[in-house]
């Protein structure tokens, strides 16, 4: 069975509302495909860390709880889990402040073996941390060397945009190793200050990956290859948290690929009205978990999902 290898930090997430605290959940961005791609029954392996504290026990826990293999998970000796506070604005979009000791930060030993039927998922600011970023291009160069497809989600947050130009070189190197790069609206506002998803796809994505995934919020999913485009409207909510929302997508998308059999030698195959139906699985997940309080869809919905392809 091919499997989903993922390589990101982890955080515990306490979500404020109107200024109070209001849940807490494990979290980090591939954290939270994973898990929700656990639940969907998909084999799964996770590289991180975590703290060698309660919070830590709690995260290794629940990757288990999720049949998620936690192997590769670190935990270092007098280190403590990383903490994000996400506050909800109006519009139940979250701004971040996040509690991390970098100058404590390992990078993870181990890593599990990469065949040609997995999918390798990275990205985020984990991507570009001069700290692990030897192991994560390691482990990008084994899957490209294994012929896996490599899945990259940009996730640039506005809180490191004044050091965008610093690193601008590895989020380029991260492009060209991937076979699908994902990332926001948002992601490219505060990358390059461009709102055109055309632009963004011939100008920044295309020189160096040629499928691209672009996603809008409400305003729906667009995908982009060198012989076509076409966009996927969302489904119009009224927004519990949306949080998830993003990470959730990118498990919808890989679910969506790994039903259909679709792999690295395989998607430049892929047709239009298959990219309807993957890019809609993921907007199925995606206005899902926003109207929840948790990052990752739940055992029901997945269970659902799961009946569909039975």
């Amino acid at each position: 069975m091919p499997k989903v290898v993922g390589i990101g930090e982890t955080v515990y997430d306490i979500i404020f509302e109107n200024n109070r605290p209001i849940d807490g959940k494990p979290g980090g961005s591939v954290f939270n495909a994973l898990i929700s791609l656990g639940r969907l029954q998909q084999q799964t392996a996770f590289i991180s860390e975590v703290g060698d504290d309660t919070v830590g026990k709690i995260i290794l826990d629940f990757l288990a709880q999720n049949k998620v293999n936690a192997d590769y998970v670190a935990q270092f000796d007098g280190t403590k889990t990383a903490l994000s506070l996400a506050f909800l604005d109006e519009n139940k979009n979250a701004n971040y402040t996040f509690y991390k000791d970098y100058s404590a930060q390992k990078a993870p030993h181990k890593t599990p073996p990469i065949t040609s039927k997995d999918i390798v998922l990275f990205g985020s600011f984990f991507a570009l941390n001069s700290t692990v970023r030897q192991q994560v291009t390691t482990l990008l160069d084994t899957a490209n060397k294994e012929s896996a497809m490599v899945y990259y989600d940009v996730n640039f947050r506005k809180t490191h945009i004044s050091k965008r130009h610093e690193l601008l070189p590895a989020l380029i190197e991260n492009m060209k190793y991937a076979d699908i790069v994902k990332g926001s609206e948002e992601d490219f506002e505060h990358l390059y200050d461009e709102k055109d998803p055309i632009t963004i796809y011939q100008k920044y994505i295309a020189p160096h990956c040629s499928t691209f995934i672009y996603t809008q919020g409400a305003n729906g999913a667009m995908v982009f290859t060198p012989t076509y485009s076409l966009h996927v409207s969302s489904i119009p909510i009224v927004p519990i948290s949306t949080i998830g929302a993003g990470d959730t997508f990118n498990a919808g998308i890989i679910f969506a690929l790994l039903q259909q059999n679709i792999a690295k030698d395989t998607l430049c195959n892929v047709q239009q009205h298959e990219w309807e139906a993957i890019l809609q699985q993921a907007i199925d997940c995606a206005t899902h978990v926003c109207m929840l309080y948790d990052n990752y869809i739940t055992v029901d919905f997945a269970n659902k999902k799961l009946d569909l392809f039975r």
